[in-house]
């Protein structure tokens, strides 16, 4: 082939492949009915955890949707915090079962009137990890250290003296519960998905015992400083967290035969080892040590509606630990969602059309209230 037809050709897969692009853009953008959202960071200097730590920069990655609004007084009252689950992002918010049902015109909580807040917390995203550089000297954060930079991030970077809604899906679901009991008046509204207000014990505490022994037990992985990903182990955490956030009737329908089930385990498997830095994963389970709201559960003011599902195997509900616990919470009510087609397991806290009617009425009755 000449010079001039190579340069012809690949000019042509240039043109094609941005072509491609533009009209991947313009198709996301048409599926989104909400306002662009707007990435930021914000750095905290010297930030000091809970363990005595400190790191000298930490940085939160972010995403907001929508404008604050302010009443005569000076106090927001838009703002709505949602927070991700273990391993995840705000960006994960922006998803059609998530966003496509809530944050549309006339949508509970329509971006044009609501300014709604989509952090990564500490160790996930684009925020501040371990896989940064400092590997295992990052300091030792927990849920609390999580929860006070998302304060500091709102009140400091946004500007945003208090919140209508603080919610949030399993490990920001247990944030949410966290948020209430240390920040009582900053909210009006709270509404925590797939968690429970209790220490982490029993078949959830082992679950992840063993993945974090699972990737310190990988030989590869010397103390977090490893030259390539500690795959067994990585393979091993990762077998147990697909199994902590399975949905046995969706799974049975989505690979009914042997052969299509091993190879959705494969490819489910294989895809995460991928994308996942092993440091960062013990991170994410170790930082729930010290989780356990239950003692200061009567500190929370706003109304608040709790949301699990039947099956959900990591809070399981024949542990009858949400129906003794929510008889503490001033203005809690729980809800607990039956097995349907529509539920998706653990991972139900995501699919917004399935518990959007509880949100309605939390919204409603909080406004309620606030208007006292």
């Amino acid at each position: 082939m000449s010079n001039l037809s190579t340069r012809f050709l690949l000019i042509l897969i240039i043109v094609v492949a941005n072509c491609a692009l533009a009209f991947s853009q313009t198709t996301a953008e048409r599926q989104r009915n909400y306002p662009a959202p707007v990435e930021g960071d914000y750095t905290i200097n010297d930030f000091k955890f809970r363990s005595g730590e400190t790191l000298p920069e930490l940085k939160l990655h972010y995403f907001t949707i929508g404008t604050p609004a302010k009443d005569n007084r000076g106090v927001t009252r838009n703002a709505v915090l949602i927070m991700h689950g273990t391993g995840g992002t705000g960006a994960q918010f922006l998803s059609a079962q998530f966003a496509g049902v809530l944050f549309g015109p006339g949508q509970l909580l329509d971006a044009t009137k609501y300014f709604i807040i989509l952090p990564d917390a500490i160790g996930h995203g684009r925020s501040s990890k371990p896989s940064n550089g400092l590997r295992m000297k990052f300091p030792h954060y927990t849920y609390d250290d999580m929860v006070l930079a998302q304060y500091r991030l709102i009140t400091e970077k946004l500007g945003v003296n208090h919140l209508r809604l603080v919610m949030g899906t399993s490990m920001g679901g247990m944030h949410t519960w966290v948020w209430g009991e240390t920040y009582p008046d900053f909210m009006d509204a709270l509404m925590p998905l797939a968690s429970m207000p209790i220490e982490i014990a029993g078949r959830n505490r082992i679950m992840r015992k063993m993945i974090m022994d699972a990737i310190r037990n990988d030989p590869a992985w010397n103390n977090g400083e490893y030259k390539t990903q500690p795959v067994q182990g990585m393979t091993a955490a990762q077998n147990i967290l697909l199994l902590m956030g399975s949905a046995p009737l969706q799974w049975h329908k989505q690979v009914p035969t042997r052969d299509a089930a091993d190879k959705f385990y494969e490819d489910r498997v294989k895809s995460a080892v991928a994308r996942t830095d092993a440091n960062d994963m013990l991170y994410y389970f170790d930082s729930s040590r010290e989780y356990n709201p239950s003692p200061m559960l009567e500190k929370i003011k706003a109304p608040l509606i709790a949301i699990n599902s039947a099956d959900d195997l990591i809070n399981p509900p024949e542990l009858g630990v949400m129906e003794r616990e929510i008889k503490r919470v001033k203005n809690g009510r729980y809800v607990l969602l039956p097995i349907t087609d529509q539920t998706r397991g653990h991972g139900t806290h995501t699919v917004a059309s399935i518990w959007q009617g509880y949100l309605k009425e939390l919204l409603e009755n909080s406004n309620q209230q606030s208007d006292r």
